[in-house]
């Protein structure tokens, strides 16, 4: 299939973004530890804590030892004698350094060739594979092999191209996980509500001409498609949009989203007004979040200080207004109203997984004692 956004490939260094929070990968989003920093995807799709678990149980319940192990598939290389499935799998959950994942592409190569003509319907490694080296920070290994024309086929699903993506982006590295989403789109990989949410995030931290074209296109591409663009997705399509400039496209996207009550939405919106010189509008919203006839359970929109100062440096020129504004200001901060996270942010915070819970108590069972099944674990303690 020829190369999508050919004149768009390439791109030349990011641009300084018109929002300061919105540069580098440093900004204060807020990371979760979960045995790596993380921005985009939630538990439920890196399953990284998941992972690692397994590795442990793996390597318990190997008879013998890693080395032995490792020694055997090497042979198994040497004498081109066949890879089987569940010996990849285990491989590829007993790698611990860079050194082991070089044995692991070597097999991979080895598997995909053997088993090409087999894959439908079969176990996917692909996720596995970009679990690993999430863990191990080998994304520019990760990226080389989903690329590879050899290996065509053996990354078929959205969620090993989700997961490398959320790993440049981690680190910054936009440009390379734009390649990545390019690559996704040209082996016609189907975009998942992930997908979407960090081509516009990757769009968004790239902030130019052309990160802003990818961005449009593919979301008229979804819309056509009837593709499902989640609210998380759109705010980083306006966000783009305003620092490109384009208060219309702006304006457009934010009136697609279903639900605009997320704070990243309501300072989106403030947003949007000063670029839109709608000035007393935006002092009225403001207005209203103070309504003392609000019951104290009732959620009070929230606002970040630094779009704050745009809206105030926007009114320096009407006394009038900046008094109305300086009035309110005091009584956000007196309400607890105020942030001091940036827009960049907010858009970037990896929201709580509701699953995530649930999924660690219907998927534990092993005794992380004795690492033994439950039901044999309580019986012999």
């Amino acid at each position: 299939m020829a190369t999508v956004f050919r004149p768009l490939e390439r791109l030349r260094a990011p641009r300084p973004s018109l929002n300061p929070g919105a540069t580098g990968s440093g900004s204060a989003c807020f990371r979760r530890a979960l045995g790596a920093k993380r921005y985009l995807l939630t538990d439920s799709v890196v399953k990284l804590r998941e992972f690692q678990h397994k590795k442990v149980a793996v390597a318990y319940n190997l008879p013998g030892t890693k080395e032995i192990y490792f020694r055997n598939l090497e042979e198994k290389l040497t004498q081109n004698k066949l890879i089987l499935k569940d010996e990849l799998k285990t491989l590829l959950h007993l790698c611990q350094s860079r050194e082991d994942v070089e044995l692991a592409k070597a097999v991979i190569y080895r598997y995909h060739a053997e088993n090409r003509n087999l894959t439908l319907g079969e176990y996917k490694f692909g996720p596995l594979f970009m679990r690993l080296c999430y863990e191990l920070d080998l994304e520019d290994s990760a990226a080389e092999l989903i690329k590879d024309k050899h290996l065509r086929g053996f990354f078929l699903d959205s969620t090993s191209f989700n997961i490398l993506m959320d790993m440049l982006f981690t680190k910054g590295k936009y440009e390379s996980a734009l390649k990545v989403l390019i690559e996704m789109k040209n082996q016609e990989v189907r975009f998942s509500k992930d997908t979407y949410i960090l081509a516009f995030a990757i769009c968004y931290k790239l902030n130019s001409p052309e990160s802003f074209k990818i961005c449009t296109t593919l979301r008229e591409e979804a819309l056509i498609k009837g593709d499902i663009i989640s609210r998380r997705a759109s705010c980083f399509a306006v966000a783009l949009a305003l620092n490109q400039n384009d208060v219309e496209k702006a304006m457009s996207i934010f009136s697609q989203i279903m639900n605009p009550e997320s704070i990243a939405c309501t300072n989106l919106n403030m947003l949007i007004h000063v670029q839109s010189n709608m000035m007393e509008s935006m002092i009225k919203i403001l207005q209203d979040t103070l309504d003392r006839n609000l019951s104290k359970f009732v959620k009070r929109h929230t606002f970040s200080e630094e779009v704050l100062t745009k809206v105030r440096a926007k009114l320096k020129d009407n006394p009038t207004l900046t008094a109305k504004f300086d009035e309110i200001y005091g009584k956000l901060h007196i309400n607890g109203q105020v942030t001091t996270y940036t827009l960049d942010a907010l858009l970037c915070h990896v929201p709580r997984d509701k699953k995530s819970n649930m999924l660690l108590l219907k998927k534990r069972t092993i005794s992380q004692r004795t690492l033994q099944p439950l039901n044999q674990a309580l019986l012999t303690e």
